[in-house]
């Protein structure tokens, strides 16, 4: 969809840390995350909600992958998912790894971690998957 910024991502147009991509879906690390480790997980195929993408199945199975990848590279003790879906208008899961002393997430709150701490968190995921 033109002017969507998943899609350029999607599309290698727009530069992004992929940890995960497979033939239907592509997950990154959202450049402002919840918690370290913060990965979006969309469609190749705009879709605008998550609901409408047709393989929803294995849409949560890919990003199951990624949260159990979170958990083994990153040490996280849960995962929180959340599809909110109201900044970009194409269809999105959040997977926010939740560490020791959290119980939730507050979806307020932003980090920004430098480039080479992003690097190192993508890195960590991508070799536990």
């Amino acid at each position: 969809m033109e002017g969507c910024t998943f899609c350029s991502i999607v599309k290698g147009d727009v530069p992004a840390l992929k940890v995960y991509e497979d033939n239907d879906f592509v997950g990154f690390l959202d450049i402002a995350p919840l918690n370290e480790g913060h990965v979006l997980l969309v469609p190749r195929i705009h879709y605008r909600w998550t609901w409408d993408v047709p393989n929803f199945g294995e849409y949560w199975e890919a990003a199951k992958k990624i949260a159990q990848a979170q958990i083994k590279g990153l040490n996280a003790n849960m995962v929180e998912f959340l599809t909110h879906g109201m900044d970009v208008h194409h269809a999105h899961i959040w997977i926010v790894p939740i560490y020791a002393n959290e119980n939730f997430i507050d979806s307020k709150t932003r980090n920004n971690f430098d480039e080479g701490k992003m690097m190192d968190i993508s890195e960590k995921i991508k070799k536990a998957l």
